[in-house]
């Protein structure tokens, strides 16, 4: 303040000192011919100075009140907690034992509470958040703007997206309309409207600063990573937020940020909102998310790979394989094609292909255009799922043992050739039981319990009762292909 203080009153004794030089000089103009007159005045010189510093707004200023309006009643807060049991021994020996075969000591219960952001998407009380907002939660509590507190029921999960779909028992509620997230340009003003650090309703703004922006957060595999990256303020409390454009429209939903310190450092993230819709439908419909499948392995275009396989330009994405019996290959594509546009929409990068074919599920129809030696080709392609057919996976598909504590489906054609394995049951959801805090992840696949091999829900409970003693033997592999072999006492 004392800087500005400072400045304004130099600037006014300029003007001062203008103002009596320009008297005198007045003066003294009327005993000088026109010739002699100078040619400069000064109080004109120094009126334009001041005219520039002045402010006036155009229609092209951005107004961020009414989409902040329109965002704060629809985002609301979430909290969840998750209980979880931990067990203490008396002794040395105890513990050791427990560690080698999980006999029992002392056990009670610890409660981890979480807070995040969620979207309600309809007035009856859909709501979209993150998967790690909701994942492994006990409780879930939803705080809406004007205070009001529900309970909210898990309608379903993709760990692959990042994305969950709650629901509360409501009407007449505040919510926010999709817009077109491929129609997001950089450059663009966004609000990012969530509850960092319990602060509950708090807007910040900023542009976009990149698109398909791939973090490798989720893990490699199926899963899909194509962030819209702003500048927008966002910080711990933000994920699963909303992004909207100035018109108050969702364009995406919050859900990283890039920093040393755990806090915001100028690089925040969001899931575009095209591939939100296409997921919460998916939830809302099937209770799982549906995934289309090209059939290609694909790789980054760089200009060595370029060069390496004689290729004149560096647009578009690369077939590196096509699988046996996959979308491609039955559409007629090869080894070798570069991919250069979905559905008429330009892809140069595999984060790009990724998030194109995110959006579609199995069984529909795409258009691919592919370059191939030179010469341009464009395929219509039915896309298949995971197991190569157009079947619907519903999430009756997949079943919940109590004793385990996990969700479980049988493994697919894919996974069983990928792990060189015959048969087994993939964990997709891990709640409280034996394996809350075994270490052991969400998709590792159990191939045998008491030495029974597995493969439905049947399988699993005949083998459980099969076992005559205390300790029960599951064997078992990652989702890397390392085999492990874990034992617990009932």
């Amino acid at each position: 303040m004392r800087k500005v203080s400072m400045s304004l009153m130099l600037a006014g004794l300029l003007m001062a000192t203008s103002c009596v030089n320009s008297s005198k000089n007045a003066n003294q103009s009327e005993n000088l011919t026109e010739q002699q007159k100078p040619a400069t005045e000064i109080e004109q010189v120094q009126q334009a100075q001041v005219q520039r510093a002045a402010f006036i707004p155009t229609e092209s200023t951005p107004d961020f009140v009414d989409a902040a309006e329109r965002s704060v009643d629809a985002v609301v807060h979430i909290m969840t907690k998750v209980v979880r049991q931990s067990t203490t021994y008396n002794d040395f020996f105890g513990a050791l034992l427990g560690q080698l075969y999980g006999y029992p000591g002392q056990t009670r219960n610890n409660t981890m509470v979480a807070y995040g952001s969620g979207v309600v998407l309809t007035p009856d009380g859909y709501i979209v958040t993150n998967n790690h907002v909701v994942e492994g939660a006990d409780e879930v509590e939803v705080t809406f703007n004007n205070k009001v507190k529900k309970t909210a029921t898990i309608i379903g999960t993709d760990p692959t997206t990042d994305l969950a779909l709650i629901k509360v028992d409501a009407s007449d509620l505040e919510y926010l309309t999709f817009g077109d997230s491929d129609n997001v340009r950089i450059g663009e003003w966004v609000l990012a409207v969530g509850n960092p650090f319990n602060l509950t309703s708090t807007v910040t703004a900023g542009i976009v600063s990149a698109k398909a922006r791939n973090l490798s957060i989720l893990g490699e595999g199926t899963s899909v990573e194509s962030f819209i990256q702003t500048d927008a303020a966002v910080n711990p409390g933000n994920s699963g937020g909303a992004l909207v454009n100035t018109k108050g429209e969702l364009v995406g939903i919050n859900a990283a940020i890039a920093s040393h310190t755990g806090s915001y450092e100028g690089y925040s993230f969001a899931i575009p909102s095209n591939i939100v819709r296409k997921v919460v439908d998916d939830l809302l419909l099937y209770g799982t998310a549906q995934r289309g499948y090209l059939g290609v392995q694909i790789a980054e275009l760089t200009q060595e790979l370029a060069e390496k396989e004689g290729l004149e330009n560096i647009e578009g994405v690369y077939v590196a394989e096509v699988t046996e019996g996959g979308a491609a290959k039955l559409a007629g594509m090869k080894s070798g094609d570069v991919i250069t546009a979905i559905a008429g929409k330009k892809v140069n990068t595999t984060t790009q292909l990724k998030e194109s074919i995110g959006q579609y599920r199995p069984g529909d129809k795409v258009e691919v255009e592919v370059n191939r030696n030179g010469s341009h080709h464009r395929y219509e392609l039915t896309l298949l799922n995971e197991a190569g057919n157009v079947d619907v996976v519903k999430k009756g598909d997949s079943f919940f043992n109590s004793e385990f504590g996990l969700m479980l489906q049988p493994i697919n054609q894919n996974d069983m050739s990928r792990l060189d394995i015959q048969s087994g049951l993939k964990i997709v959801e891990i709640r409280q039981g034996r394996f809350m805090n075994s270490g052991v992840p969400v998709d590792f696949v159990i191939t045998k319990v008491n030495g029974i091999t597995v493969n439905s829900k049947s399988d699993l409970e005949n083998a459980q009762k099969s076992s005559r003693s205390r300790r029960t033997t599951i064997e078992g592999v990652y989702p890397n292909g390392m085999n492990a072999t874990f034992y617990y006492s009932k």
